[in-house]
């Protein structure tokens, strides 16, 4: 059992703990709504993924995060999983990024989805 992310209490009143594939899910979203520089000690930890929400979209900045993204997950949680596909879109104000990938240990895919609202 890992600890959850974010930090929270149980209803037991003890800190809240996850299994381990939540956790690498917990990480996975830790690497993609991190920018680069915001982590004391890690100045290159992070995805900067939710810059785009700002940025005037086209398939070229779109082409280029992906890229970026799938970068950083494979840097930061690469002994952990292995990448298989990453999709980013931007509609409006909303960030939609979709990751699929392997879980090393069991060989588990899983894809999951984050929904960020600017």
């Amino acid at each position: 059992m890992q600890a959850d992310f974010p930090f929270h209490v149980d209803e037991r009143g003890r800190s809240a703990s996850t299994t381990d594939d939540e956790h690498i899910r917990d990480m996975v979203e830790q690497v993609l709504l991190t920018a680069p520089g915001e982590r004391v000690n890690r100045p290159t930890f992070g995805s900067g993924l939710l810059q785009l929400v700002f940025a005037p979209s086209s398939d070229a900045l779109a082409a280029a995060t992906q890229l970026t993204v799938q970068a950083a997950l494979q840097e930061w949680l690469g002994d952990l999983v292995e990448i298989k596909d990453v999709t980013v879109d931007a509609v409006d104000s909303s960030l939609t990024t979709a990751v699929t990938y392997v879980i090393r240990r069991t060989q588990e895919q899983r894809v999951e989805t984050f929904v960020r609202d600017a």
